[in-house]
């Protein structure tokens, strides 16, 4: 790693910023930018590479499969996977999820299984259980946390029964911030028979991720989280977990043969990616995997630890804020989410956005953590890598008048 990287300027990398000098983006739990590098890989597979992946048997095809399968070698290392036969391509985490509560789970559960899903759990990492719940007649239950968003061991095994089957729980909350114990959670889960699908949108970006050392059985991202562009995904899932699941989707490229009324389908990882693949989507994340971790984690970490100490010292130095979760900067993976006293979140997300400072608000496709915490909705800013000490300052500056801005006090 360069130690130049320490007090580089990150901004000078992403175009938007040189479009929009005056941005000041803290929505990078929602989506990050991206990188002029990725740009370029995504625009370079269009204009040198294109063609239709694993099909034409001619050069530019070739060119275009070994291109797409660089990039899952890539997220295999990324992910530290035994073998590239265990990284699915999607479209997103909500699809990867959606792919393991299809396949796996309404053909592996019944009555008088229970799935465990944690409380804090993104809508995408809860809905498709609800609905392998209401199709298969296993039981929905839920694995609370502490107000701060911890979840202890006792927690964790009060939650677990003989009866459960499969636990879906986030490796960082989008709420809250705040690392799960996720390795602790797949040891117990193991005992117990059950397997555990993590949902590692808001981690990816943050934390290395290893599946091995986790032991996790199934693990989704999004790329567009990753500095990659939207549209691509990853889903991780242990090989012979995979090899015993049914297609979540067929069509095209899926199939070794096809007859008039039956089918042979294709070995790993294919059978799981139906019809025309997000080639240059792929290659870009590779791209994005690539430029990170050319940056190196510690030196990720530490900036955005930091600017995140900034700004939760800040912040609780403006009367009438309430930052959810931890009192401890390390435990927030960069993620502020907060209310202010008598105003709405969306009040504070345009008196915000009028400094040109964007963050989000609403209840962050979390609302059963929201009815737990009794909170209806919260203000979020979620920090990267990229921002500085100065955006920070300006974010803190513009918080602190809001109050008095809708007429509350000075």
């Amino acid at each position: 790693m360069d130690n130049r990287n320490e007090e580089k300027d990150f901004r000078k990398d992403f175009p938007i910023f040189q479009q929009k000098k005056e941005l000041i983006y803290l929505d990078n739990a929602a989506t990050s930018q991206r990188p002029a590098c990725v740009l370029e890989a995504e625009r370079n597979f269009y204009e040198k590479t294109n063609a239709n992946p694993l099909r034409g048997l001619y050069e530019l095809g070739l060119e275009a499969t070994d291109a797409y399968e660089k990039a899952r070698k890539c997220v295999q290392g990324f992910l530290h996977a035994g073998k590239a036969e265990e990284i699915i391509f999607t479209r997103n985490t909500t699809e990867a999820l959606n792919l393991v509560a299809y396949s796996y789970g309404l053909n592996r559960l019944g009555p008088g299984d229970e799935i465990l899903v944690s409380i804090m759990e993104h809508h995408s990492n809860l809905l498709p259980w609800q609905m392998v719940s209401r199709r298969t007649g296993a039981e929905l239950k839920f694995l609370e946390c502490g107000q701060d968003g911890e979840l202890t061991e006792e927690q964790i095994r009060k939650a677990f029964t003989p009866r459960t089957r499969l636990a879906a729980v986030t490796q960082v909350s989008n709420v809250f911030g705040r690392e799960n114990p996720i390795k602790e959670i797949v040891r117990i889960a193991h005992e117990h028979g059950a397997v555990v699908v993590a949902d590692a949108a808001q981690s990816a970006p943050h934390i290395p991720i290893n599946v091995q050392e986790l032991d996790v059985d199934f693990l989704a991202f999004s790329g567009h989280k990753l500095m990659a562009p939207m549209g691509i995904g990853v889903l991780y899932g242990k090989e012979e977990l995979l090899q015993d699941m049914p297609p979540f989707l067929t069509g095209g490229e899926m199939i070794e043969r096809v007859g008039r009324y039956d089918a042979v389908y294709a070995p790993l990882p294919h059978k799981f990616e139906a019809g025309t693949v997000n080639a240059a989507g792929a290659a870009a994340l590779g791209a994005a995997i690539r430029y990170l971790e050319g940056i190196g984690w510690k030196t990720l970490q530490e900036r955005e630890n930091r600017l995140t100490a900034l700004a939760l010292e800040q912040m609780e130095q403006i009367p009438g804020i309430r930052v959810l979760g931890s009192r401890d900067a390390g435990e927030h993976c960069g993620i502020l989410t907060f209310t202010v006293e008598d105003v709405h979140p969306h009040d504070v997300a345009s008196i915000l956005d009028a400094d040109h400072i964007a963050v989000r608000a609403g209840h962050h496709c979390a609302q059963p953590l929201m009815e737990y915490l009794k909170v209806p909705s919260t203000v979020r800013a979620s920090i990267s890598f990229y921002n500085t000490a100065e955006e920070i300052r300006a974010f803190t500056e513009s918080l602190s008048q809001v109050r008095r801005k809708m007429g509350y006090g000075e």
